[in-house]
């Protein structure tokens, strides 16, 4: 068995190349990323504010009413919201600035601890985040951090968004990188740093298949599976 951790700020492709690797190495991929957002999602959906000074109402709201699990269909991860596929209402802009937001609290972030290390307790995975290798899996067999420029990455994240008809400009997702960038580097809970003994990898001038081999071929010879 082995976990591979990868983390990364947004935008940076993790979750994209994470997918892939998992695909090709047979092994199962958990995008945390997912987990978040539904939390975000349903506070949203049920108009619970989220912000520290509100985090006891979140906090019992995602603890007695929310319902959250993860479906895994041939290596794809389906994220389920009380019985509700969310998949894909999780990739807004607006959950994504929430998500943001429901992140930095201690409380969220315990709510969903157990069940990360739970999934890798018992399979061999790769996991992806903000805080895989430092926090959720500090003893990961293989960590990697992958970043790239912010306007590389604002780039790939608005062609992601207009793929899927989102109504956005290109300065509007770069503005949302940099602001994300900085809440995540700047929380006090589990910030975005890169683990010490991570491996870092720059994305900006490589394309998908690139990275995807290099890390693929990485974990191969690191992990020598």
């Amino acid at each position: 068995m082995i976990n591979v951790a990868i983390d990364g700020p947004v935008g940076a492709g993790k979750s994209s190349v994470a997918r892939e690797c998992a695909k090709r190495l047979g092994i199962i991929y958990v995008d945390t990323g997912a987990l978040y957002r539904s939390c975000a999602l349903f506070c949203v959906r049920n108009n619970v504010d989220i912000s520290p000074e509100n985090e006891q109402a979140v906090s019992e709201l995602l603890n007695s009413k929310l319902d959250l699990s993860i479906k895994l269909e041939d290596g794809t991860q389906h994220v389920i919201v009380n019985g509700e596929d969310v998949s894909d209402e999780i990739r807004t802009l607006e959950i994504s600035k929430a998500a943001s937001a429901v992140s930095a609290l201690p409380s969220v972030r315990a709510f969903l601890l157990g069940m990360q290390r739970d999934i890798a307790s018992k399979n061999s995975v790769i996991m992806d985040g903000r805080d895989i290798g430092t926090v959720i899996l500090p003893n990961a067999d293989i960590k990697i951090f992958i970043t790239a420029r912010p306007e590389i990455r604002a780039k790939r994240r608005y062609d992601e968004l207009a793929a899927k008809g989102s109504d956005v400009t290109l300065g509007e997702v770069l503005v949302e990188v940099n602001r994300r960038d900085f809440n995540d580097m700047n929380r006090k809970e589990a910030p975005l740093k890169q683990a010490p003994d991570a491996i870092l990898l720059d994305t900006s001038d490589l394309d998908f298949e690139q990275t995807v081999s290099g890390v693929t071929d990485l974990i191969r010879d690191l992990g020598k599976i």
